[in-house]
């Protein structure tokens, strides 16, 4: 057996010790009076509190030890000595292990060191730990371990509890943003029978009553662009989107996503919404529009640089943007420009032959009214004027249909729906998407994507 086997079972021995003397390993209605952080906030007293969490640290001196127990809220150091508790107890204490769960009551008192710590005089056990928590986990060298068993790594590293405490608040704070501005948050299907939204390769799924393939959604836009149709005219959504593509540091098949979209604005009012938004979050967040990830700082005030995609390669490939189609400037800004983007830049006039739902520019055709917005070389954002054309919608789609069939595995299908929706009239809107999971990168220092979301994909352990 190796060593930790060993220790597993002997853990197990002792659960099934307890059971033989009546006692309950996993008993429930266990409700303490105050938690860590409530307790640490009161001063020494005789009053009786109750607490309970996870031990992380046992330090014995056979009739006496310290021990730290951890909750949601924080830790608190917790004395337990033999002459203040009983025998039966006492003998309990002796089974307790580094992960297990424990209530405990008794009165606050300061050590010699000045720490607040609470006084035993009763305990129980709530949740006995058979298998024992890494004593060197940031030492690793696997770190899809760390993935593979998050439960265990939220356990023992506060980094990595802080990231998730974030994300959720950079979610919260962004409905409130959306909410303020009188937006409508929606849910739109996950199922769809065509794929489209986005250029990616989708997943298939099979429907058995219906006997209908259906596919895991790309992207929400076009369901979300239907509801501007029928009038709620300012909605946003935030949800999973799902791409059949590689894993990287950047990449998860499956990602969250914010798409909103506002009737009578233009892809101008969205990038000073956007240049908002991220100042409130650094500020919210991190009290300061300076983000510093990985060594570099990111200055999250607004303007932000605004860049058309030609001026972009003139000024960082050192070529003429003339000289190049439509396909090898954007081929061209991809490879040499996107890495070079660091602080905070939006793109601007996109070729329209790789954007078939953003509306034309009125003055130069070839371009799209759209943006990207890119962060230490990455695109963060994507937004734009929509095509509210219905003919020119179609005719956009035909063309993705016939790159579909030449083995683009990536183009669009062709939405009928969509196309009839349209015919029913959709007002001038402007549309964007923002990724969550490499914002709170940002926001939490994050090199890889797999950092900031709870269980990314892996592949399977054999």
């Amino acid at each position: 057996m190796t060593d930790e086997n060993v220790y597993i079972e002997q853990r197990k021995e002792k659960a099934r010790a307890l059971r033989a003397q009546g006692l309950q390993p996993y008993p429930h209605f266990i409700k303490p009076s105050h938690f860590a952080a409530e307790l640490l906030k009161k001063e020494s007293s005789p009053e009786i509190f109750s607490t309970a969490g996870r031990v992380m640290f046992i330090r014995s001196f056979g009739k006496a030890a310290f021990v730290k127990v951890k909750d949601y809220t924080g830790q608190i150091q917790i004395y337990f000595e033999k002459q203040s508790l009983s025998e039966e107890l006492f003998q309990l204490f002796k089974m307790v292990d580094v992960g297990d769960f424990l209530w405990i009551e008794g009165f606050l008192f300061r050590t010699k060191t000045n720490e607040l710590t609470l006084h035993a005089k009763q305990f129980k056990l709530v949740s006995k730990s058979v298998r024992p928590l890494p004593e060197k986990w940031h030492g690793l060298t696997d770190v899809e371990e760390r993935y593979r068993r998050r439960y265990v790594d939220l356990i023992v590293n506060p980094d990595v509890r802080n990231a998730f405490i974030v994300r959720s608040q950079t979610l919260q704070i962004l409905r409130e943003f959306f909410v303020r501005r009188d937006f409508l948050e929606v849910e739109t299907p996950m199922m769809h029978p065509i794929p489209g939204g986005a250029l990616a390769k989708p997943f298939i799924t099979h429907h058995n009553k219906l006997d209908m393939d259906l596919y895991l959604r790309i992207a929400p836009e076009l369901y979300l662009k239907r509801l501007v149709v029928g009038g709620l005219e300012r909605v946003f959504e935030v949800g999973r989107n799902f791409r059949n593509e590689g894993i990287s540091t950047q990449h998860n098949p499956e990602f969250t996503m914010l798409e909103f979209y506002q009737a009578f604005a233009t892809y101008e009012d969205l990038m000073q919404m956007t240049e908002q938004l991220f100042e409130e979050l650094a500020q919210k967040i991190l009290k300061t529009t300076d983000v510093v990830y990985q060594e570099t700082k990111l200055n999250f005030k607004a303007p932000f640089e605004k860049l058309t995609m030609a001026e972009a390669v003139k000024k960082f490939a050192k070529v003429d943007p003339k000289t190049l189609t439509p396909f090898k400037l954007v081929e061209l800004f991809e490879e040499k420009v996107e890495s070079q983007l660091i602080q905070p830049t939006f793109i601007t006039h996109f070729p329209t032959e790789v954007s078939p739902l953003s509306r034309r520019n009125d003055q130069d055709p070839t371009i799209a009214d759209r943006f990207e917005l890119f962060i230490f070389g990455r695109e963060i954002a994507n937004g734009f004027n929509e095509l509210n054309d219905p003919e020119d919608q179609a005719s956009r789609f035909q063309r993705q249909v016939e790159d579909l069939h030449k083995g683009n595995e990536e183009a669009m299908h062709f939405d009928a729906d969509y196309i009839e929706a349209l015919e029913y009239g959709m007002p001038p809107t402007a549309g964007e998407g923002i990724g969550i999971d490499r914002l709170v990168m940002l926001l939490t220092n994050s090199a890889s994507i797999r950092d900031v979301i709870l269980f990314p994909q892996l592949r399977t352990k054999e």
